[in-house]
């Protein structure tokens, strides 16, 4: 790695910093016997030391212009938190179990979004292991953790890292991830990883003091300036994350990344940054085994999810479709403020666009937006471009209470939605907890020093202000304090709640809808090259049909409202999976019982 502390072939430890603003740059090193501080040399802004005796566990900063210290911003492991010494890390030292692993096909995907520190008690890597036999009887195939980046504190939803190399010692050490990277593998299990590329946590980044040239003044973000990928020096500020793309997934044999907010990346070059990430990545370890590229991207820019002739991933392998959620959300709930309001006036048509099709808006002029037009055409994608979802850590976590879908629709409601995400041809995401319809809040939580905390939990508070049901101060005040230990201790998951029959309900339903999606549907879509098609009859029967990947044919019959549908014509083939809010059958005498949903597959005979 050319950033941070390497290991040399003659036993010595090489220094790397890129502090083009800095005159001098000195690293200091710490053992438990001895401090030394050893001058580096420079050459074209970067700063250089081959040091001797520097082993694995070496405590080193930087000493920028004879003043301030910092840690390293390619750190491997930062044992104290941001603001303290760096520690070398020989990334050799570690035994990889599972070497006969080379993922699984992207089809195969059913994701699980989860915390580390509130997944679970203990809130560690370690202890996660000690959950994977559950999530591997639960039917996914893949872990998606939120960012472990290190981040201010000991606590914090991940979003807010600065050290983008080092797992956050708060959830244990470097190995401690290895091991249950390697426990999850052995398991079948995928490990993808949430990164956050678009700016930095608002304390600890240290790189202003001595790489100003690392931000773009001319791009402004609701961060401030933006992370320089096109301006002047972009070329070693590009290097550091594709370098930190390819760290995580060969250092750590990652399984994907998920790119968080690629929307807000400002970058004008060409390619630009999440291109040449996924350039960089399918000529690196995605030659040699199955490595999967997720993104959050607001804008809906169908240009990344293209596939080849084969159908195989151009760039991304899909990205998070919000969509889906926010129709469903409306469904559910009925809420049609904030940006709901754009899927408001036909949501079940929506719903089978989605479904079908992939974006909501595909150029059409968003009102939530003024009217600007949002998104690319989709249509020409596979389903497997989409990630679909119920719930996430940003939609239950951005409410003011964290309420879970759980909380706010009725169980005849989401079972029936339940079961139109789980089924369907795109890649399904669960939120930790949703399979067993967790009780506990997920909250947005933070540690940070007390000016800075100070002003978070103003803003928090102010943030909901402008809605009318916290016009009150009063009921502003009731908003959970994101720095109080309290509120990331509401967010962890319950496990006695499985032993309570409705808890265990749900988790059952789960299980049986995931074993039918392996069982049925997932071996049918390797591929597929292109959506479905959607028709919505009257103002509540929804069919969406999709020709799968071995040319056989899949149905979706929706009724997702409180009301009977009548004369509804079942479609062609066997029906492999029902489910009514009156616990018969979706389908009586042609009508189409309340909150209802039927799936049919017609197969190809050979």
């Amino acid at each position: 790695m050319p950033f941070g502390a390497e290991s040399t072939d003659t036993g010595a430890t090489r220094f790397r910093l890129w502090a083009p603003s800095a005159r001098t740059v000195e690293v200091e090193l710490s053992t438990s016997r001895t401090r030394r501080a050893v001058a580096m040399q420079c050459s074209g802004g970067w700063h250089e030391a081959i040091v001797k005796r520097a082993p694995a566990g070496t405590r080193y900063t930087f000493r920028i212009d004879g003043g301030l210290s910092a840690p390293d911003p390619a750190s491997r492991c930062n044992p104290d938190d941001i603001h303290a010494s760096s520690a070398v890390v020989d990334p050799c030292d570690f035994d990889w179990p599972d070497g006969a692993w080379r993922g699984r096909p992207w089809e195969e995907a059913v994701l699980y979004e989860l915390h580390v520190g509130t997944f679970t008690p203990e809130g560690t890597f370690l202890a996660l292991i000690d959950r994977l036999d559950y999530l591997v009887d639960l039917g996914v195939s893949a872990i998606e953790l939120m960012p472990v980046a290190d981040f201010p504190g000991t606590r914090n939803w991940g979003y807010d890292g600065v050290l983008a190399f080092a797992p956050d010692a708060a959830y244990g050490t470097p190995n401690d991830l290895k091991r249950l990277i390697a426990a999850a593998h052995m398991r079948g299990l995928m490990v993808i990883l949430d990164v956050v590329y678009n700016h930095f946590g608002p304390e600890g980044n240290y790189l202003h003091a001595y790489a100003q040239e690392f931000f773009n003044r001319e791009h402004q973000t609701p961060w401030g300036a933006a992370i320089n990928f096109d301006g002047i020096d972009a070329q070693e500020v590009r290097r550091f994350y594709i370098e930190n793309a390819l760290y995580w997934l060969e250092e750590y044999s990652l399984d994907g990344l998920r790119l968080d907010a690629v929307h807000a990346i400002v970058d004008e070059s060409e390619p630009d940054i999440v291109m040449a990430i996924a350039c960089a990545i399918r000529a690196g370890p995605g030659r040699e085994r199955h490595i999967h590229l997720i993104l959050e991207n607001d804008s809906n820019q169908s240009r990344y999810l293209a596939r080849d002739p084969q159908g195989h991933p151009v760039a991304a392998s899909a990205q998070w479709n919000d969509d889906v959620h926010h129709v469903l959300h409306i469904l559910l709930t009925g809420e049609t403020d904030g940006y709901y309001a754009d899927y408001a006036e036909r949501p079940l048509w929506y719903l089978g666009r989605v479904l079908a099709e992939g974006f909501a808006y595909q150029g059409e002029p968003s009102p939530y937006r003024g009217g600007v037009p949002r998104g690319e055409t989709s249509t020409a994608l596979p389903p497997a471009a989409f990630v679909a979802f119920l719930q996430t850590h940003d939609q239950v976590g951005n409410r003011a209470f964290g309420e879970r879908i759980s909380a706010l629709a009725s169980e005849h409601a989401l079972r029936a939605a339940t079961a139109c995400v789980l089924l369907a041809p795109a890649p399904p995401m669960l939120f930790m907890g949703e399979e067993f319809a967790a009780s506990a809040p997920f909250l947005f939580f933070c540690e940070f020093g007390p000016e800075l905390a100070e002003a978070v939990t103003r803003g928090r508070r102010a943030e909901f202000a402008r809605f009318a049901e916290f016009a009150d101060p009063a009921t502003q005040a009731r908003i959970p304090d994101p720095n109080d230990i309290a509120t990331f201790n509401a967010s962890k998951l319950d496990w006695r709640e499985l032993d309570d029959p409705r808890h265990r309900s749900c988790l059952d339903f789960y299980r049986t809808l995931l074993a039918l999606r392996s069982r049925i549907i997932a071996p049918r879509l390797a591929g597929m090259q292109h959506g479905g098609s959607f028709r919505v009859a009257g103002d509540r029967a929804l069919f969406v049909r999709w020709t799968l990947g071995d040319a056989s044919e899949l149905h979706l019959l929706a009724n997702l409202s409180a009301e009977i549908c009548p004369e509804v014509t079942p479609p062609p083939g066997e029906q492999i999976f029902a489910v009514s809010s009156n616990a018969g059958a979706a389908l009586v005498n042609g009508e189409l019982q309340p909150w209802s949903v039927a799936w049919f597959l017609k197969a190809q005979r050979g």
